[in-house]
């Protein structure tokens, strides 16, 4: 049985931006940390995978520009506070903390100067990058860092639930205490088998929730887990209806999951329907610049209209930037030229796909949720900052300075776990008999699962689809639970668990929000 002693500070569970910031910054405070990730690489994050870039402080920038364009990005529905947070320290730390203190690289102009571009509905080019890798960057210099610090981080580690002391501990009195987190079951994915990590504080830096929909930007990772064990704890969820769409994922036949950066329009690149005609200018004032969600539900009406499957993003012919492209854009360049499209000549194929989930955990400034002792990070959290719709290359920041603040406040905490409050929380127990399920059912669940979602629950909804897709879910949920209630404990059980409730989660929000606006458009309202 662990006691107070074994227990650690913080346990943080994901190694993206939110997750691996948190982590440093505690451990150079000389905290007991451990970070856990599921996969068995530690750059298996959304943050790997982003490309355009990140705000970052510019001399003729202001905070007030900044709020000014995030709020109107977000439909004004965002939390100003949370606005106002990250427009006022968000930039600066960009320079402070991913450049001067772990060596982050970003692309230089000429003159030597931090080489600024811009993005989408940015009154400003106040956004930094590296080509087109700059989540590889980050997470490079970061994971780098981190283990310079000596931070221990475990691959190969799934979280299966938060520990409370109301649901889990055999002390009846922890029945009419306030509720708080103790700590989390972990599974160690080759043994099979669950080990208790006590802990005074848990952060969940999981990401977000791509994976339940036909066609998503996110590594298949991103199943929604945070967000589903912080609602089995309790934990207030919000904007869930918000899923932010892409307008361009490759469309290849055998490239998948691929993003073609917002940052290519950012330097010039037009949208062409499927004769090659532009078409933006039906749609906005602002034309390929618009927001995400007026592009992707632009891209979805066109490729109606037409008939097509996609639609052609034009870089060759309409490139602004100073770099040959191949280099500007490097990434994008090669993937591309493996699946025989040369963007140098050509127009690339592209279609809207799943990208960011501006919904999650509600959590205040230090990134606190409602339960004690559990704070969310990065994408998994909702700190209101993106309201309905997402400004562009805002995430990146938002995971960088609410990891920080997580860990301030933690590190200001005075809150301790008493042993005995430890000792009455019991080890896992496992069923003697678990049953070993049939990949092909769990994989025609998944298929289900992303079917509903992107027909019903996707970029254009209607009330009535939306109440399909809840009675499908409610449906296929109760299968999925009968599965993890009697099969052998694995990752993939685990996070279809997971996904089916997020998923329902989702819709429910849609429903409930008879609004349409921002990433919610409600066809029928």
């Amino acid at each position: 049985m662990e006691n107070m002693y074994d227990a650690y500070d913080a346990v943080i569970i994901g190694t993206g931006i939110a997750g691996l910031t948190c982590g440093i910054n505690l451990k150079e405070a000389g905290k007991k940390v451990l970070l856990i990730t599921k996969e068995s690489a530690i750059s298996d994050t959304n943050t790997h995978h982003a490309q355009g870039g990140i705000i970052a402080w510019r001399k003729d920038d202001t905070a007030e520009s900044l709020e000014k364009d995030i709020l109107e990005a977000g439909c004004e529905y965002n939390n100003s506070s949370a606005v106002r947070e990250l427009s006022e320290n968000g930039p600066r730390l960009v320079i402070d903390f991913l450049i001067d203190h772990t060596g982050t690289r970003f692309d230089h102009n000429d003159a030597g100067e931090l080489d600024y571009t811009e993005e989408a509905a940015h009154t400003h080019r106040r956004i930094v990058h590296y080509q087109d890798l700059t989540g590889e960057e980050i997470q490079r210099s970061l994971t780098a860092y981190a283990e310079k610090t000596g931070l221990q981080i475990l691959t190969n580690t799934t979280a299966v639930d938060l520990v409370t002391n109301n649901h889990h501990s055999l002390d009846t009195q922890e029945l009419y205490a306030v509720r708080e987190v103790m700590g989390v079951y972990a599974l160690d994915n080759s043994s099979g088998n669950v080990r208790k990590i006590p802990a005074h504080n848990v952060i969940l830096a999981t990401g977000g929730i791509g994976n339940l929909y036909q066609h998503t930007t996110n590594p298949k990772s991103a199943t929604g887990d945070g967000i589903a064990m912080a609602y089995r704890a309790g934990a207030d969820i919000i904007n869930a209806e918000f899923v932010q769409f892409h307008p361009t994922a490759l469309f290849h036949r055998d490239i998948k999951r691929f993003l073609i950066s917002e940052s290519l329009r950012g330097e010039g690149a037009k949208l062409l329907d499927s004769k090659g005609r532009r078409f933006m200018q039906d749609y906005s004032k602002l034309q390929d610049l618009a927001p995400r969600d007026v592009v992707a539900r632009s891209i979805y009406n066109k490729m109606g209209e037409d008939g097509s499957e996609h639609v052609l993003l034009d870089l060759a012919s309409h490139y602004t930037g100073t770099e040959p492209i191949e280099k500007r854009f490097s990434k994008i360049y090669s993937t591309c030229l493996e699946g025989g499209i040369d963007i140098t000549r050509e127009p690339i194929p592209v279609v809207p796909a799943a990208h960011y989930f501006c919904g999650g955990i509600k959590v205040d400034v230090s990134g606190a949720t409602s339960i004690g002792n559990l704070f969310a990070i990065g994408e998994v959290s909702c700190t209101g900052l993106h309201g309905a719709n997402r400004l562009a290359s805002t995430s990146l920041l938002e995971g960088l300075l609410w990891g920080k603040n997580c860990a301030d406040s933690i590190i200001r905490s005075r809150n301790r776990i008493t042993a005995g409050r430890f000792d009455a929380i019991p080890d896992w127990s496992t069923p003697e008999s678990g049953t070993e399920f049939d990949p092909l059912l769990l994989k025609q669940d998944w298929q289900e699962i992303k079917m509903t979602m992107w027909n019903y629950a996707g970029i254009v909804r209607t009330s009535r689809g939306l109440k399909r897709a809840r009675a499908d879910l409610s449906y296929f949920s109760h299968r999925i639970f009968d599965f993890y209630q009697s099969s052998a404990m694995n990752k993939e059980i685990i996070e279809l668990r997971n996904a089916v409730i997020c998923a329902g989660i989702i819709v429910n929000a849609a429903l409930h929000n008879t609004r349409p606006i921002g990433c919610h458009y409600i066809a029928d309202r």
